[in-house]
């Protein structure tokens, strides 16, 4: 394969240089007017007729809310390149002067502010710059170009939703798909590649543990599910720690715990709410099973009755796979970035346990090449002052978490346009 040519190359950053005012305004405009999972309206119909302008058929509506776009442009790859719309129940803390104030009702039924906390507005702002480039670039490249807008990441639900509805049936099926995701662990500007398991599978488990209540001063007339329900929790940890090749990563994190009413009331029931992260089938199936075997085998020796037996829960509609990067596609992408912006802004990185249902395009058809790559956000001067330690900074889904912008687009639209013009490389 060959690297598009210095003078292409040159050309292509002079062009997204002399756009980013216009996708600056853009990406304001979306971070002030966002919209939670699968009620996005507003955000298709602004960016459907961009695309339209620049000659792409556009198909609304796919998944509920998605937008496909197909541009043709001769014989080739079938390249996908997607970004997500979505965003979440956060009151945004910024202090960004085109800060969301929007407000809305989550599926919960609580009215809540809505804030774009994982940076799908710069998302959707370089899938635009890409778009314009690689439309006004025709001539250097051939193929069939798939440009989605999909609703519902956040939820885990868009990319199935959009995939159940004809995305590889009603529209040219890829051969590659590709997306970015800003990061809060990279300093701005800072490419990063994972190929392999990238991403996580992650599953939602609610444990509902059940007792027999009584009166706080007469505890042996009682089966006390707290103090069950906290055997559960501390048993539980072994899964990981004993039970779990430490080679294979896995996090079992039981994230609520809500049990009585009173001081002196024995409840009959306490509720865990659990987050059980992995990357291979191999390892989600020894953890679900081992969470259902661990509460029923402490509540044997609670001696809590059959008819009492803990109900495992294990949420599979809201189930993210985990992603993988293929890895002709990211050593390619990584080798590319890396002779393009320099090595000290295309980097390996390690696989990290939050999840992506980006997973699902490659996984609706394992030959398919696949990467969703990394674009670092935050700004270099807080990341020196925190000496380059994520933790001490605002991270991805904190109402805090505000990435240099200008920097994560013009970077992104580079190299989705790169990439996409080395995938359809004319013969």
């Amino acid at each position: 394969m060959t690297l598009p040519t210095t003078s292409i190359a040159a050309t292509l950053s002079e062009a997204i240089k002399a756009d980013m005012p216009s996708l600056m305004a853009l990406y304001r405009d979306l971070h002030a007017n966002p919209e939670l999972s699968m009620q996005e309206t507003r955000t298709p119909s602004k960016l459907a007729p961009e695309l339209k302008k620049l000659g792409f058929t556009v198909t609304q509506k796919v998944g509920k809310t998605g937008v496909v776009a197909v541009m043709k442009n001769g014989p080739g790859p079938v390249l996908m390149l997607r970004a997500d719309m979505d965003a979440l129940p956060v009151v945004e803390q910024t202090g960004l002067p085109f800060a969301s104030k929007v407000r809305a009702v989550a599926r919960s039924g609580v009215e809540t502010g809505v804030m774009h906390a994982c940076g799908h507005d710069t998302h959707m702002s370089a899938f635009i710059g890409a778009a314009r480039r690689l439309a006004a670039m025709k001539d250097q490249w051939s193929g069939t170009l798939v440009m989605i807008l999909q609703p519902g990441e956040e939820t885990g639900e868009g990319a199935k939703a959009m995939l159940d509805d004809g995305l590889y049936t009603r529209f040219p099926k890829p051969s590659h798909v590709l997306a970015f995701h800003d990061a809060a662990a990279l300093p701005a500007g800072v490419i990063g590649v994972t190929p392999g398991y990238a991403l996580a599978n992650v599953d939602s488990v609610d444990i509902s543990v059940r007792g027999v209540g009584g009166h706080g001063a007469y505890p042996h007339t009682t089966r006390d599910p707290i103090v069950l329900a906290s055997r559960i929790v501390t048993t539980l940890q072994t899964l990981v720690s004993r039970e779990n090749d430490p080679a294979n990563p896995a996090v079992v994190t039981v994230g609520s715990f809500q049990a009585g009413a009173k001081h002196n009331i024995i409840s009959d029931e306490a509720k865990l709410q659990l987050t059980v992260r992995s990357y291979t089938p191999e390892v989600r199936k020894l953890l679900l099973d081992g969470i259902r075997r661990i509460a029923r085998g402490e509540a044997i020796a609670a001696g809590i009755p059959d008819d009492r037996m803990p109900v495992v829960t294990i949420r599979e509609a809201e189930y993210t796979p985990a992603t993988y990067n293929t890895e002709k596609l990211s050593n390619r992408a990584l080798e590319l970035f890396t002779q393009h912006f320099g090595q000290q802004r295309a980097i390996k990185t390690p696989a990290v346990m939050g999840g992506e249902d980006f997973s699902r395009y490659w996984l609706a058809d394992k030959s398919i090449e696949s990467l969703i790559f990394w674009v670092g956000g935050t700004p270099l001067d807080k990341w020196k002052a925190a000496g380059g330690n994520p933790q001490k900074l605002p991270s991805l889904h904190s109402p805090f978490w505000a990435p240099e912008a200008d920097t994560v687009i013009a970077t992104a639209t580079e190299a989705l346009t790169l990439a996409a013009l080395d995938v359809l490389k004319k013969g």
